[in-house]
């Protein structure tokens, strides 16, 4: 893509393209070489100053190209300053202006206005393909951060390219995968608090490409993305009573799961999309069950007396963390995948609610209520190092961005007037910032990055 492209680069291209997992997408990365940044960010709880970067407009090479190098960066820095690790320096801050691709960078211009990041890049666009080009600088060293990168997609995915090129300049300076290629699906609410219309809604993690499922005229609650980003269980009250359903999103098809169960609720897709587990009321009793997608065979996994719900495999599938109120208040428990014994994880004061482990592996967030309010927190695996996030009136239905370090809940103030909404917090509890949404907003899911 830029003066020098061997063969040895082409090479450096096809395997990064399948680390990233981007190969297949329709978003193809042409050329790649990766190098180690002396610019790194370490993110650690006591990270509070964000990295400044100057993201000034792309090169517009050719026609059809000039609202695309406008709009490309602002998407990136946007990404990159939701974060909390980034601050975008303001276009009237610059003292140097790119004039090509391949023009030699004024590294001291930068320096004079404090960036330690700059992203250069250029757009082409051929046809309805729109092809990238872009570059990560490090100020201080004075040099490019590699020999960049360059993506081509079709022309209605150019967001997808640059929440790309945002997750590559959070990988070359964080070290940790990026999570802006990637959707979050909810519940869109609309009317009168106690009728509201509710809807499955589902859009890019900034809030753009929103799209509805269903048409509200059922009820639905608790949708939940498969990892891949393809499907979406939730449940629905068509028929009057809760059942567990499945969307595909490829033809936006839906389709009831767990027959034979009178209600059945809160079902939620295994890492490997092969199986759902979900809750259902058999015999008057509440338990969690697992149906196999391929064959429809239901194996049931708990026995107990009290309300098992609200499960959440770990990322190998070998575990399972759910909320049950045998101990006779709703408690987070921990079991096999296939069931058997439960270890009780949750001793705090109060009630604790809808778990979701980490995609790291190596957290559980929940809703915690206690003393009149709510909270979202994190714990480890086996109950240590409990920490509470947030507090408000009502914060519930916590979900992970994908690499592990951002968590997506809704809050909902008090009163007739108070409406749920979206919000995003660091894991280490800063960063809390509101998602756009048209309207009231609950139960939101997090995709994995997309394929």
């Amino acid at each position: 893509m830029s003066e020098v492209i061997t063969p040895v680069i082409k090479r450096l291209s096809v395997i990064l393209a399948l680390v990233l997992g981007l190969a297949g997408a329709g978003i193809a990365v042409v050329d790649a070489q990766e190098a180690r940044p002396p610019l790194r960010i370490t993110i650690t709880e006591g990270v509070s100053q964000p990295v400044p970067i100057a993201i000034p407009l792309f090169i517009a090479e050719g026609p059809g190209a000039g609202r695309l190098a406008e709009d490309i960066p602002r998407v990136i820095g946007a990404d990159l300053e939701r974060s909390g690790l980034f601050r975008v320096l303001p276009p009237e801050a610059h003292l140097a202006r790119i004039t090509s691709f391949d023009a030699r960078v004024s590294y001291d211009d930068w320096r004079a206005i404090n960036a330690q990041g700059l992203v250069t890049g250029a757009v082409s666009v051929s046809g309805d393909r729109v092809t990238v080009k872009f570059r990560l600088h490090d100020i201080f060293a004075g040099q490019p951060m590699g020999e960049g990168m360059r993506f081509s997609a079709r022309r209605g995915q150019w967001r997808r390219i640059a929440h790309k090129i945002a997750d590559s300049v959070f990988e070359r300076i964080t070290g940790e995968k990026g999570y802006f290629d990637s959707r979050i699906a909810f519940v869109a609410e609309a009317g009168p608090k106690g009728r509201r219309i509710k809807r499955i809604a589902i859009m890019d993690q900034d809030g753009a490409g929103l799209r509805y499922l269903t048409d509200g005229r059922a009820l639905v609650l608790s949708p939940h993305l498969s990892s891949d980003g393809k499907r979406i269980v939730y449940t629905s009250y068509a028929g009057g009573a809760p059942r567990a359903a499945m969307i595909d999103l490829a033809t936006a098809r839906s389709r009831l799961l767990a027959p034979g169960a009178t209600m059945s609720f809160a079902p939620r897709l295994s890492p490997d999309g092969r199986t759902v587990i979900y809750s259902a009321i058999v015999a008057g009793n509440v338990d969690l069950y697992k149906l196999d997608l391929a064959s429809g065979a239901r194996t049931r996994l708990t026995r107990s007396p009290g309300i098992d719900t609200e499960a959440s495999f770990s990322p190998d599938g070998r575990r399972i963390v759910f909320v049950s109120d045998r101990s006779g208040s709703p408690q987070l428990y921990v079991m096999p995948g296939e069931g058997g014994e439960a270890q009780r994880i949750s001793f705090g004061p109060g009630r604790y609610g809808s778990p979701a482990w980490s995609p790291r592996g190596d957290r559980i967030a929940f809703t915690r209520q206690s003393r009149g309010r709510f909270h979202i927190g994190i714990m480890r695996p086996d109950g240590s190092d409990e920490r509470l996030l947030t507090t408000s009136f009502l914060d519930e239905g916590p979900s992970w961005a994908p690499n592990g370090r951002v968590i997506v809940f809704f809050r909902e103030p008090p009163g007739e007037a108070g409406t749920p909404a979206l919000f995003t917090v660091n894991i280490n509890g800063r960063n809390l910032r509101r998602l756009p949404t048209p309207g009231p907003a609950s139960d939101p899911s997090w995709s994995g990055l997309l394929p």
